[in-house]
């Protein structure tokens, strides 16, 4: 592939910020997830825990990560962020955590959905490190995205046929 192929490499090769400003404004919507593996025993003691409660802890922190997306990924574009969804649920293994992130912007979410995701996974593995050392974080994904030019995505659908995102409320 050619560095004309990667909108973030110029025609030297080199990384480079994206020019958005030519796309149109546009709703976006991203949608992500992933898991912390955890003893049964752990996640039955989530909201007491020695630090605090790890459900408040990590879903605030999902929710600040996901508006400073651009202070750590170097080629994120700042967004206006209009909304941001954590929710942390119990499952046989541990939790599972998904974020939604919407933003009228021009361009997409999606970094800011998986930051939401990976770092409320993060502070919930601090919160629970005093209780179980073995804890995992995994499968960190991006579950769906809609607005902009490429079109919707779903995970799991075919990508040469993009179907819209089934968005909460509608």
């Amino acid at each position: 592939m050619t560095s004309q192929e990667f909108s973030h490499l110029d025609a030297e090769g080199q990384a480079r910020m994206v020019d958005v400003s030519g796309k149109p404004i546009t709703r976006r919507v991203a949608e992500a997830s992933c898991r912390v593996l955890l003893a049964r025993s752990t996640t039955q003691r989530l909201s007491s825990l020695p630090k605090g409660d790890g459900y408040a802890v990590a879903r605030l922190a999902g929710i600040q990560a996901a508006k400073r997306t651009s202070e750590l990924i170097p080629l994120a574009h700042p967004l206006p962020i209009d909304q941001v969804d954590v929710e942390i649920t119990p499952v046989a293994d541990g939790v599972e955590i998904r974020s939604r992130v919407v933003t009228v912007a021009r361009t997409g979410a999606e970094m800011e959905a998986l930051m939401a995701c990976s770092t409320a996974a993060l502070a919930l593995y601090d919160m629970v490190k005093a209780v179980e050392r073995g804890a995992v974080v995994t499968d960190l994904r991006l579950e769906a995205k809609s607005g902009g030019q490429r079109g919707d995505y779903r995970r799991g659908e075919l990508a040469a046929e993009p179907v819209p995102c089934q968005e909460e409320g509608r």
